[in-house]
């Protein structure tokens, strides 16, 4: 059996639109092109051919992809998101050990990682560490300049 991953409900129905999205519209776009492509006649020697079939195998592999993450979703709601310990939802403010200047980052489920808005998954180095972290506790993080110490400074929703 697959292990859950957990996401937040926002990640989850954004997710689910898109998979939507593909199982609806994309799907008829590249069976369209098949179509198209299959009546330039000899198959062959037909790059356009050969080209849709191919979008169509990374298409089917993508919606099989997507489908299995949400059949083997765990939804994390605002409610169940705990101030006490970092866990999935979690917004945390942290501080380096050695720097006087704190971050603050939001634990997502890896789907939803986006360190530009400050979304990091709870894969990443960081995320990975700080899970199950209380505020004062200080965690040791593996960076290519060397070992990084971070300080739980806050937790919230």
């Amino acid at each position: 059996m697959a292990e859950k991953k957990q996401m937040s409900r926002e990640g989850y129905e954004k997710l689910e639109k898109e998979l939507d999205y593909l199982i609806t519209v994309r799907r008829a776009e590249v069976a369209q092109k098949l179509k198209e492509a299959r009546s330039f006649g000899d198959l062959s020697e037909n790059a356009e051919y050969d080209e849709a079939k191919n979008e169509q195998g990374i298409l089917e592999a993508t919606i099989a992809e997507m489908e299995n993450t949400l059949a083997n979703a765990e939804i994390v709601d605002d409610d169940s998101i705990s101030t006490n310990e970092v866990g999935v939802g979690s917004t945390i403010e942290i501080k380096r050990v050695d720097k006087d200047k704190t971050e603050k980052f939001k634990i997502v489920g890896t789907t939803e990682a986006n360190p530009a808005e400050g979304k990091i998954s709870d894969d990443s180095p960081i995320g990975k560490a700080a899970i199950k972290k209380k505020v004062g506790d200080v965690f040791t993080v593996e960076a290519p300049v060397g070992e990084l110490q971070f300080e739980i400074i806050s937790i919230s929703k």
